[in-house]
This record gives structure tokens, sequence and C-alpha cells, in this order.
């Protein structure tokens, strides 16, 4: 066996920050990673984004919270070691870990590589995992993941603008992808250009896709053209800016979670 292959004898030691209650402050946190088979990889982490998610379950806003809660689901890390079976990963790739480390592996969702709507999904943290141990998010220095939970990053990306695309990226990503909106000229309409919206127009942009953006924030309007590329920001609360692009778009992506700004793509 090779210095880069290990066999997952020991439990690996790792350190992070994790909220106690809920208050949400975070403080240092020593605690083990999983033991497991040849399947895995221990992973050195060295970015992981701030998702708003986080910020909720460190403070139980939610109500679903356990403590300790380590968060932390958009992870970029660099593989130092593998286990003997693995095949996607070789020692010194980059990679990715979301929302995600483990499922049942045989239901029918499982089979359609949908995961994410597997009954027994294991979230990266604030959940339990298939050894019945609490897991614990990226805010940490070291991760044990089975390589089917892992994407490989490409050489050429910046690994820290990589990070956010491991939860809001693909948030936005997936049903754009889905419902066919992530084409050369398509004309796509973004509500709200925050994380996820900006996220939305960097990935239409990319494909060469018609952006139109609707904010509630006119001062926005100078960044999201001259920087972000957006072809078109219509204000919100501006009815006769609204009326005038009925029926001008081929979808609308919603990335507000205020009450009513669904309206704005079915009115």
């Amino acid at each position: 066996m090779s210095e880069a292959t290990i066999s997952f004898a020991e439990e690996v030691q790792a350190y992070g920050w994790a909220a106690r209650d809920s208050s949400g402050i975070l403080s240092p946190f020593h605690f083990t990673r999983r033991t497991n088979g040849g399947n895995d990889i221990i992973m050195k982490i060295l970015y992981c984004g701030i998702c708003h998610s986080d910020l909720h379950l460190a403070k139980n806003e939610v109500g679903t919270s356990r403590y300790p809660l380590l968060p932390g689901h958009e992870i970029v890390v660099e593989v130092p070691k593998v286990g003997s079976s693995v095949t996607k990963f070789k020692v010194g790739d980059k990679a990715g870990v979301g929302c995600m480390v483990g499922s049942c592996g045989s239901c029918d969702n499982c089979a359609r590589d949908l995961e994410n709507h597997c009954p027994k999904m294991t979230r990266t943290y604030n959940n339990f995992s298939r050894e019945s141990t609490l897991t614990f998010g990226g805010y940490s220095d070291k991760l044990v993941v089975e390589e089917h939970f892992a994407v490989r990053i490409p050489d050429n990306l910046p690994l820290a603008g990589v990070a956010p695309m491991l939860c809001a990226g693909i948030t936005v990503y997936s049903p754009m992808r889905n419902f066919g909106l992530f084409e050369h000229g398509k004309h796509l309409g973004v509500i709200g250009l925050g994380g996820l919206g900006h996220m939305a127009v960097k990935f239409a942009k990319a494909v060469g896709a018609k952006v139109t953006v609707i904010s509630t924030s006119p001062n926005k309007k100078k960044e999201a053209i001259e920087q972000l590329g957006v072809d078109d920001f219509l204000i919100s609360g501006d009815q006769q800016q609204l009326q005038a692009a009925v029926g001008t778009m081929d979808g609308i992506i919603d990335t507000v979670s205020a009450p009513g700004s669904c309206s704005l793509a079915i009115d």
C-alpha cells in the first residue's frame, strides 16, 4: 500500500468552529471524523462558503438544530489521501462537497442520480450518518467523504470562487438546466440580485443567454449592467416596466424569499 493510500484504521482528528446553543456563537471545537472503508477520501479543507442556512441553523431558527452544530456545506478541498478502492480522485486533486455526504444507494432516486431526493439522504452537517453519529460541516480543517459525494474541481478554476457554487450555484443551475433555460439565445428573467440571483446571472451570461433582472433595489442597476453584463434591469415596483416586459422571457427564476415575490413571475 502506497503512502497516499490509507486503511482507515484510525479516526481522523479534526478541528473547527461550532455553535453550542441557539445563540449561534461559534467557538473552537475539537472532534473526530468517522472512519470508513476504501471508497472514502480524506480532505484538507481550503475554503468554505457561508450560506444563509448556516446562520439559520446555528441559531435554531428552523427548529431542527442539533448541538454542537458545525456548519458549512460549500466546501472546497485538496485530497491528500485516498482509500484503496477510490477511482475518481488521486492525491493532489481539488474537490468540492456540497449539501449532502451520503444516501441509501439502493432506492429509485439513488438509481437515477437523484440522491438529494433519497429518503435516507445524509446532509453534510446537522444530520445523523449511517453510523448514527452527528455530521459536522466545512467550518473545519478536515473532512472524510465517500468519493461519490465529491466533485472534481478543474485546476484552472479559482478555488475561493468555486465554494459558493456548491450550494448557491447548484440551487439556480439545477432549475435552469432542467427547464431548458441554460442555453444560448434564451431570455432569462431573474428576480432578485443577491447571492442566488447573481449566480443565475453569471451562469446565463456564460452560455450566451439574455438576462433581465427584476429587483426592488435601483442602486443595483449600475453594477448589474456594468459588472455582470445584465441586458435589462426592471424595478419590481414599476408596473409600467413590468407590463412592458410581459411575454418577452422564456422563463423566470425567483431567488427572493420575501412573500409575494413569485407573483411578479405569475401575474
